[in-house]
């Protein structure tokens, strides 16, 4: 973030198939952003684009109708044209999102798990039950986590039943790789119950860096607390502060006005 600059610029990357990228404008602006949602082609044309914003975010949906697998086609074009650009992202500072669709398509880029030089370590395979499943989970949050994105999610770390987030995915369970496992300090969500298989109930991953964050649940639908599923139970005391799902992105927004701070 430039020391001029009154707000950090979030990128939104939409592409055919992209359904969350309004919620997910919305979340950056909540935060304190300056959110612009461009389409995948637009940038693989001028891949220099990138290099103008703050935070990178790449939302839920169906992209490209989830032809092949889920993410699949997505991850092809940004492998292709966008992965210099999206490294030397990350290499600089930038915080970088993946929801869903877009945690699967940071995961076949190779940026997430991010440790294996690009080599897939895991993958989002088909959930366990074979099927679609839409629901809330109740989120277990790591406060240890090295996760840029989940500072300020720490504190619900001890109020479980408070922090919940929606889901809506077919291949959203993580699969380790032979005898592949990922540092604890890196898992900042899991699922209290295990909605897909996946392992060890892991619902999200960072990557060493900590700037770069895939989660399948959907924060940026948990923005407001009348979304929560007990919103009329909960207590006043709770609903006067952000939703966890806002948190998510007033912690990246934070990271990133300090970061600018020290330039």
């Amino acid at each position: 973030m430039s020391p001029s600059q009154s707000k950090p610029s979030a990128l939104v990357i939409r592409t055919a198939g992209t359904n969350c990228d309004l919620e997910l404008v919305r979340a950056f602006e909540l935060a304190g952003a300056d959110p612009e949602s461009v389409h995948l082609d637009t940038l693989c044309s001028d891949p220099s684009l990138l290099k103008k914003y703050d935070i990178i975010g790449f939302p839920g949906g169906f992209s490209y109708g989830d032809d092949i697998a889920s993410g699949r086609i997505k991850a092809m074009h940004a492998r292709k044209h966008l992965l210099p650009e999206l490294v030397e992202a990350r290499d600089r500072g930038v915080p970088i999102i993946g929801i869903c669709n877009g945690f699967q398509v940071l995961v076949q880029l190779g940026l997430l798990p991010g440790d294996s030089d690009g080599e897939p370590s895991i993958a989002l395979c088909q959930n366990e039950h074979g099927r679609f499943i839409d629901d809330w989970a109740v989120m277990e949050v790591n406060p240890d986590s090295n996760c840029v994105w989940t500072k300020q999610l720490a504190e619900f770390s001890d109020q479980p039943e408070i922090c919940r987030f929606p889901y809506a995915h077919a291949e959203g369970r993580i699969v380790l790789k032979d005898s592949y496992q990922i540092d604890p300090d890196r898992v900042p969500l899991r699922y209290q119950t295990n909605i897909n298989g996946s392992a060890d109930r892991i619902a999200g991953v960072s990557d060493p860096s900590g700037l770069v964050f895939g989660l399948m649940p959907h924060p940026e639908r948990m923005l407001d607390w009348n979304r929560h599923p007990f919103a009329t139970r909960l207590d006043r005391s709770i609903t006067s502060g952000s939703t966890p799902g806002l948190s998510i992105f007033t912690s990246a927004v934070s990271a990133v006005t300090t970061q600018g701070a020290g330039v």
